[in-house]
C-alpha cells in the first residue's frame, strides 16, 4: 500500500471554460490537461497545483449540453491548504471569487478557515497550512 494515494476529485460542471477560469484565476491552479470524448459527448479537464504524478488534482467533467446539476445534500466541500488565509481571500475577491465565510476560527475550535464558492456552487474550504491536519485545533 506504500504507493496508494488519492489521485483526483471529480466535479461535474455546467460551463467548462467558466470553471477552468475560476480554478486557474481565483484558486491559482494550473490546467494540466484537457480532453474531449466525442463518442460519449463529454470533456475532461484536470487542474492542480502540481503535476498529477506529484499531487492530488481536480477533474472537471463537462457533459455536453448539460448546464447545471442538482447539488444534493451529501457533498460537503474540498479543502485546500493556503499559507495566508486573509491574502488568499482578498485575492479571490479581487478577481471575482465569492467568499462565503470570511477568515476566522472554525466554530468550536481555533483552526482558521474560510470558504469560497465555485461557479457551480461547490464549496471550497481554505485552511491555513499551519493548521492543516489539526481538526478543530483544540489539542
Amino acid at each position: 500500500m506504500s504507493n496508494t494515494r488519492i489521485l483526483h476529485t471529480m466535479l461535474r460542471v455546467g460551463d467548462l471554460d467558466r470553471s477552468i477560469t475560476f480554478y486557474t484565476d481565483v484558486m491559482g491552479m494550473k490546467l494540466l490537461r484537457k480532453s474531449d470524448n466525442s463518442e460519449y459527448k463529454y470533456t475532461l479537464a484536470f487542474l492542480g497545483y502540481a503535476e498529477e504524478s506529484e499531487s492530488t488534482v481536480i477533474e472537471l467533467t463537462y457533459n455536453w449540453g448539460t448546464s447545471e446539476y442538482e447539488m444534493g445534500n451529501a457533498y460537503g466541500h474540498i479543502a485546500i491548504g493556503v499559507d495566508d488565509l486573509v491574502k488568499t481571500c482578498e485575492h479571490a475577491k479581487s478577481v471575482g471569487g465569492i467568499v462565503t465565510r470570511e477568515p476566522g476560527p472554525v466554530k468550536g475550535g481555533t483552526t482558521n478557515i474560510a470558504f469560497i464558492k465555485d461557479p457551480d456552487g461547490y464549496m471550497i474550504e481554505l485552511i491555513e497550512n499551519k493548521f492543516a491536519g489539526q481538526g478543530l485545533g483544540n489539542n
